[in-house]
């Protein structure tokens, strides 16, 4: 169970970001729960690339015999600091976006909205 642990993390905190996501009717509320529930996707993903008793992929050994046999992939962890970026930036236009319905409507919470778009 202690060995798994990151994964019981990583999907308690993707819960708490989905179920924020469908409760909050705040606008900003539900972008920062969307932050939360990619921020356990990242931490899933780096957990997993991460190989017992390997070592970081850089020869250092003038022999291959005298190499170690496990390296850790880099890959998963370079493909996360890239969601990182993607993650702030989408983070960032979304925040224009709601600094712009709250220019527009005067609100930013989801019920009062629609019922100006009825209206």
């Amino acid at each position: 169970m202690l060995s798994n642990l990151n994964y019981i993390i990583s999907l308690l905190i993707l819960v708490i970001g989905l179920y924020s996501v469908c409760i909050s009717k705040n606008l900003i509320k539900k972008l920062l729960a969307m932050v939360i529930f990619q921020s356990a996707i990242l931490l899933f993903f780096v957990s997993m690339a991460k190989v017992k008793n390997s070592k970081v992929p850089i020869l250092v050994c003038a022999n291959f015999s005298e190499c170690p046999e496990v390296y850790t992939n880099p890959i998963p962890h370079v493909l996360m600091l890239t969601a990182i970026v993607v993650g702030v930036a989408t983070l960032a236009v979304g925040l224009a976006i709601i600094s712009k319905i709250k220019e527009n409507f005067g609100t930013i919470a989801e019920d009062e909205i629609e019922q100006i778009i009825r209206k």
